[in-house]
């Protein structure tokens, strides 16, 4: 009887002995899965950052993302001057400028020129539209070629300047027009190098964003690149000062939507860059 129990005993030790590591390997295999999962799903969220799915599309980004066919183009120019010129250069612009732009000889306008505060220093910043896009580009190029005065104006700009760059811009739909405005302001372009292949999802995103940045009528004008530098945005800020530039931009964060739209677009962005800047006496965006 004795032995029975023994028996018994030890068939029951063996069958918790073995119940025991059933379990253990379970828990082990539930933490490798686990782990596992996490990793997938960490990798996947990775990968979501580089990866994107994009619909196939029979148009070109551009007539996806501007008002019309007809849509304005628009020029900006950066010129670097030499820090002794900076002065005389203004001054030259403030004869020449506003000329070409009051002439309805020539299809183009003014938008606006600056002088760049904070951001690259001794540089000047000009924004021009051409309604009728690039045949009007073309006929303004052409005309001005033919401008002796106009020749005489680029020979001697061209010796106060360092380097100088440009490139063409459309326009987003879902922004202003630029238009004059009365100052005193100060304004902030601030260029977005996108990431190839995301213009459309940037695109979407920020015509949810504009509305969260219209309260103050801060914003001025929103354009991408068509030559020049491609995959390139560029916003236009107006504010009174940079005080009324620190509350605008904090009082977006208050909006309920704002947070989500800076974290869907910030891995778009290869490189970004700010620039302030004050109107010259030339500009119509004073």
């Amino acid at each position: 009887m004795a032995t029975g129990v023994l028996h018994r005993v030890s068939g029951g030790l063996g069958r918790a002995t073995s119940r025991a590591q059933s379990a253990k390997q379970l828990v082990l295999w539930s933490r490798g899965f686990a782990t596992s999962s996490s990793r997938n799903r960490q990798d996947s969220w990775f990968k979501s950052l580089f990866v994107r799915k994009v619909d196939p599309r029979k148009d070109a980004h551009s007539n996806l993302l501007t008002k019309n066919e007809e849509s304005n183009l628009y020029k900006i120019q950066f010129h670097n001057v030499k820090p002794e010129c900076l002065d005389a250069y203004n001054k030259l612009n403030e004869d020449v400028l506003p000329s070409i732009h009051a002439d309805k000889y020539y299809p183009c306008e003014l938008v606006g020129t600056w002088n760049t505060w904070y951001g690259e220093q001794d540089q000047a910043v000009h924004l021009w539209r051409y309604r009728g896009g690039y045949p009007a580009l073309t006929e303004v190029m052409n005309k001005l070629k033919q401008n002796q005065d106009f020749t005489a104006y680029r020979k001697q700009r061209g010796k106060m300047l360092m380097s100088r760059r440009n490139q063409l811009l459309l326009e987003f739909s879902f922004w202003n027009e630029p238009v004059p405005r009365e100052g005193p302001n100060i304004y902030e372009l601030r260029s977005y190098q996108l990431r190839p292949g995301t213009m459309i999802e940037w695109g979407n995103y920020w015509a949810r964003a504009i509305g969260y940045r219209q309260h103050n009528r801060e914003a001025v004008g929103g354009f991408f690149s068509q030559i020049g530098n491609l995959y390139m945005v560029h916003h236009l800020w107006a504010y009174k000062d940079l005080q009324s530039r620190e509350d605008t931009r904090n009082g977006a964060w208050q909006q309920e939507g704002w947070d989500e739209v800076v974290y869907y677009t910030v891995p778009l962005i290869q490189h970004m860059d700010s620039r302030i800047m004050i109107p010259t006496k030339a500009s119509p965006l004073q």
